[in-house]
């Protein structure tokens, strides 16, 4: 497809990093993301292989030079991993990194074939390393699958990092020696605040832990120097001293991070959302289906309209979530 003009949006950011939910569906039911009860999309209103590739492409024309498939779990939609190699074709030529989100449960049986398809690092949802919280977190997953996950991704050569909701109450003992066991595999760590993303069971500001205080706790344990380090999301980062491990830490409650937003998100039904924490999205979907050739530019040159300045996340007792859309619709 023909190059276009730059993504900019109306506040002057450049968009280079697209993120791409290609299933809503897990295989896990973590407390802060989803309901027990979840009602997912029918699969005829998902995006085709053939879609998303081509969405893709666009982007790509256009000056993406960074996509992350992320879910939902991605690795369980059957056709992930030749997604993965139609988008890996562009490595080297436009686009400088594909990458995944994943919770860990199939990783194992999927590392190598990622490796193969282009990926070299990826993002495993870890909030505890002990069974018993982890299976209360995720309503009723196995730790052990995770961790044997992350050691195949590792063997297969590629670098992982641990992402990590912080959870009052349940995993905040755990930080450190989350981090510890980080530097002995050699691998990064980000910390992650809940999210007020769509209607789950229980109220958030329960669980809802300042990063500013972990830190601070952190910094007594572990010599942590500042680093300037970006991978294109939004965490900020201190490197472990005599280590090549990166702990990260993403605030969207305590430390707003959104003047540096390079990012927008193409839900798996076709809506791009220009914002984690805004409703208002732009059918892609509908524009590519259109028998208008130019439809899919302008759809995403609409979209770069509406981006908003920031989010409007908070937390208060009873408050409603920002979105009524589950965090699983559009990915982390």
């Amino acid at each position: 497809m023909a190059a276009a003009s730059a993504l900019i949006d109306a506040h002057g950011r450049a968009i280079q990093y697209l993120r791409i939910s290609v299933t809503d569906r897990c295989d896990l039911r973590c407390r802060y993301c989803m309901s027990e009860d979840m009602r997912f999309l029918p699969r005829n209103e998902l995006l085709s292989l053939d879609e998303l590739a081509l969405i893709a492409d666009r982007f790509i024309a256009r000056g993406v030079r960074k996509i992350r498939l992320t879910g939902g779990e991605p690795l369980v939609r059957s056709d992930t991993i030749e997604l993965v190699r139609r988008v890996g074709r562009h490595l080297g030529q436009g686009l400088d990194e594909v990458t995944l989100t994943t919770n860990g449960t199939r990783l194992a049986e999927h590392a190598v074939a990622l490796r193969d398809a282009g990926v070299r690092r990826v993002n495993v949802s870890l909030d505890s390393r002990d069974p018993e919280v982890f299976r209360h977190v995720t309503r009723h997953g196995d730790v052990a699958k995770v961790l044997a996950g992350i050691a195949a991704a590792q063997d297969a050569g590629l670098a992982v990092k641990l992402n990590m909701v912080a959870l009052k109450g349940l995993n905040e003992g755990e930080v450190a020696p989350m981090l510890a066991w980080a530097v002995e595999r050699g691998m990064d760590l980000t910390l992650i605040e809940t999210m007020p993303l769509g209607q789950i069971d229980e109220d958030r500001v329960d669980r809802f832990l300042p990063l500013s205080g972990v830190l601070a706790d952190l910094r007594d344990r572990f010599d942590l120097v500042p680093d300037t380090h970006r991978t294109g999301g939004p965490a900020r980062y201190w490197r472990v001293a005599g280590s090549d491990t990166r702990l990260g830490l993403i605030t969207p409650l305590t430390a707003n991070f959104c003047d540096g937003c390079n990012r927008v998100r193409l839900a798996t039904d076709g809506k791009l959302y220009m914002c984690l924490g805004h409703d208002e999205g732009v059918d892609l979907k509908a524009a590519l289906r259109s028998s208008e050739s130019l439809a899919l530019d302008a759809a995403i040159d609409d979209s770069l309209r509406r981006k908003p300045a920031r989010h409007d996340f908070r937390i208060a007792a009873g408050a409603a979530p920002a979105t009524r859309r589950h965090m699983s619709v559009t990915g982390g």
